[in-house]
C-alpha cells in the first residue's frame, strides 16, 4: 500500500509555491491616491473652510 500522506505533502508543496506570490497589498494610502477621491475631497474641504471663516469673521 503507498504511502498518501508523502503525495498529499508534495502536492502542497507545488500549490504552495505557486500560491506564494503575493499581490502588493493595497491600503488606504492607495485609496486616498486617487484623483476623483481627492478632489471632492478639496471640495468638501473648501466648503468647511470657507463656511468656518464666515463663521468667524463676518458673524
Amino acid at each position: 500500500m503507498p504511502d498518501t500522506t508523502q503525495l498529499d505533502s508534495q502536492l502542497d508543496t507545488r500549490q504552495s509555491e505557486t500560491a506564494r506570490v503575493p499581490d502588493e497589498p493595497r491600503g488606504c494610502l492607495f485609496a486616498l491616491s486617487q484623483p476623483p477621491l481627492m478632489i471632492f475631497l478639496a471640495v468638501i474641504g473648501c466648503l468647511l473652510l470657507m463656511a468656518s471663516l464666515h463663521d468667524l469673521l463676518l458673524l
